[in-house]
């Protein structure tokens, strides 16, 4: 077991208070950090406040040299990283090595990003100019399900933009985080990147801090809603990505043996815990019989077990409190007597947060498993009749964050995902983001930007500045 320090001012700490993390595929401590409080936040954002002050006018070129030194780090430790990764988070190797190479090619990507100066009048009269500056420090809060992916989407951008961050990771996922501070201590100026650990209280605290002049946020509803709350006592800028309840929707002319391990993939990698996993899976009535069949065929072909090993597919829940949940939903819709083509009961061992591949059989619209996020390895298919049907109902959500279209007619994909109540819709294929496109969700699913221009705009203020031509003064 191993102990891994803070990240604060440039140098690696800790303050003799710990928290253990477990390996949820067996319930292992593999690794202590540090527990901290307001007094470690202090030290912290004092640090980010300092370094703001010459960061904010280090030029372009040298922060996204910075933020590349970041990119380098990861991608040079790929290999400790990944398996470092699944101990603590659970996913596949496969999986963890997506995520970890997927993070060093965020930050690589992004650090190309810029926000150039706009003209809006230049005439005998004035000049009018409009310059994004740096919002400030930003108090950055990540989840549990892609640690290392959700830091690098709020560090880098916050840096390119000119910012200073202390971020937070989740108590259940840090190690990674912090191993990566570690490396990347030297590559960055003292204060300009500050990772700090503490349980869940520490959360609030970094909301309220006066100091702190923007918060981003990935995770549950429930707590963005706490979060916005916590924000509006000095108006903090704020970014949520929230919850998402996505519907995937398949049209009758669907290849059924194509779609069918892609459908399978987009609910349950990660073991479900995804925000845009497809969380509704709606089959017109001509191919539901096939397709169900086929993907419940599918299922049976893959592994549930322990990240680590050759072969896993589907690893644990992260933690208990998630795992318990999801058995929970099941539960229910046990007790409600609906039907499941595959899983339903949890692991007999009763060592690891392991839940069976679970496919359920044309729930209804109101079933809990369909109405709430289940973020778990399970899958409600739907069976729908028509399309004006299946949009209302995939509509009918407090969500909009993603969804997918499935079929060989693109264009009616298109006008589908156009009447689609979500900030991301894929056609025939998910998960997909770009670093250069925005993400970001409707309604219940948050509000603001990740990813590209519009996602580097979010850590800026607008300056419009004015010269008045031939003026008498």
């Amino acid at each position: 077991m191993t102990d891994y320090k803070n990240l604060i001012d440039g140098e690696m700490v800790d303050n003799g208070e710990w928290l253990e993390v477990l390996n949820p595929a067996n319930e292992q401590v593999v690794g202590r950090v540090p527990a901290c409080g307001k007094d470690e936040l202090d030290r912290a954002v004092a640090a980010a406040r300092r370094a703001f002050k010459e960061w904010k006018k280090t030029p372009q070129e040298e922060r996204q040299k910075a933020v590349q030194g970041i990119a380098a780090a990861i991608k040079g430790n790929a290999d400790e990283l990944y398996r470092l990764l699944t101990s603590e988070q659970g996913k596949p190797h496969t999986q963890a090595q997506q995520e970890i190479y997927g993070a060093a090619g965020l930050a690589a990507a992004q650090s190309t990003l810029t926000l150039d100066d706009v003209i809006s009048q230049d005439d005998d009269t004035r000049l009018s100019r409009t310059r994004r500056v740096p919002v400030g420090v930003v108090g950055g809060i990540v989840p549990w399900n892609f640690p290392i992916m959700m830091a690098i989407q709020k560090i880098v951008p916050a840096l390119v933009a000119g910012c200073t961050i202390v971020l937070k990771p989740s108590p259940f996922t840090p190690l990674t985080t912090l191993r990566i501070a570690e490396l990347i201590k030297d590559v960055v100026p003292a204060g300009t990147v500050n990772i700090i650990t503490g349980e869940d209280t520490l959360g609030p605290l970094i909301t309220e801090h006066p100091d702190i002049d923007k918060i981003t946020f990935t995770g549950s509803t429930a707590t963005g809603k706490k979060i916005m709350a916590g924000a509006s006592g000095d108006l903090k800028r704020i970014t949520l990505e929230l919850g998402g309840n996505d519907a995937s929707i398949v049209l009758p002319d669907a290849d059924v043996e194509k779609v069918a391990e892609q459908l399978f993939w987009s609910s349950f990698s990660n073991a479900g815990q995804v925000c845009i996993a497809a969380k509704r899976v709606y089959i017109h009535k001509d191919i539901y019989d096939d397709l169900s069949k086929a993907i419940a065929a599918y299922a049976n072909t893959v592994v549930v077990g322990d990240g680590s090993q050759q072969g896993t597919g589907v690893g644990p829940i992260q933690n208990k409190k998630q795992y318990e949940r999801v058995l929970e939903l099941i539960q229910d819709a046990k007790d409600n007597g609906y039907k499941f083509l595959t899983g339903g009961d949890k692991d007999p061992s009763g060592t690891g947060y392991y839940v069976p591949i679970t496919i359920l059989d044309n729930p209804p619209e109101d079933a809990r498993i369909v109405a709430e996020e289940q973020f778990g390895p399970v899958m409600p298919l739907l069976k729908f009749d028509t399309i004006d049907e299946v949009i209302e109902r995939a509509n009918n959500s407090d969500y909009g964050l993603a969804g997918a279209v499935w079929t060989k007619d693109t264009d009616k994909g298109v006008e589908i995902a156009e009447q689609l109540e979500t900030g991301t819709v894929w056609i025939n294929e998910f998960m997909h983001l770009s670093p250069f496109a925005p993400f970001g969700g409707h309604k219940q699913s948050g509000f603001g930007a990740e990813y590209g221009v519009d996602g580097l705009k979010e850590f800026t203020y607008p300056q419009v500045i004015t010269v008045k031509r031939d003026a008498a003064v």
